[in-house]
């Protein structure tokens, strides 16, 4: 307990709302709600990911969250890394920070999602990513994406979301960086 509580506050609610309920109700119950509690943490975590606006560290190819590090940004760019799988739960987060992202840059001509750790696009993102796009090019903004996995790209290029792209689809983000000072 002490262990869970020191790494994770969530995976401590988890196992503490198993444990007290098996001594107190039954083992089935106990279980039932300790995985219950766990789908609920999981979901509430997810739909609000890890988004981390980024700059490249200079002198080298690696991004690192403007935030935490010293690092460079153009101002005709914005930069995005995306740190969780997108799907149902996290696109309204994801369409509403990028907006709020964009409304501060007048100068503003390219949004480049960086989606290394995406593992994972739903319908309801997949909907979003085209309402995103269509939003960016009424805006005059061009949307790309870099390093996107083989296996998201094979679903994206059967999409009309691909054929519709305002921007490109660039392998590493220092290529897109590069691509469009």
């Amino acid at each position: 307990m002490r262990k869970s509580w020191k790494y994770s506050k969530a995976d401590f609610a988890a196992v503490f709302i198993t444990l007290i309920l098996t001594l107190t109700v039954g083992v089935e119950v106990g279980i039932g709600a300790g995985v219950l509690a766990s789908i609920l943490i999981h979901l509430y975590k997810t739909s609000q990911p890890h988004v981390a606006v980024i700059g490249r560290v200079q002198g080298t190819e690696h991004f690192r969250s403007v935030d935490r590090h010293t690092v460079e940004t153009f101002e005709n760019q914005l930069s995005i890394r995306i740190d969780e799988s997108l799907y149902f739960a996290n696109t309204r987060y994801l369409e509403e920070l990028i907006f709020n992202l964009i409304a501060d840059r007048p100068k503003l001509e390219h949004v480049i999602l960086m989606c290394t750790a995406v593992n994972k696009i739903d319908m309801s993102a997949l909907e979003t990513l085209e309402k995103i796009n269509e939003t960016l090019i009424e805006s005059g903004i061009k949307l790309h994406l870099s390093e996107v996995k083989d296996p998201i790209m094979g679903k994206l290029a059967t999409t009309e979301f691909f054929r519709s792209l305002s921007g490109n689809n660039y392998l590493s983000q220092n290529q897109a960086v590069e691509d469009l000072r």
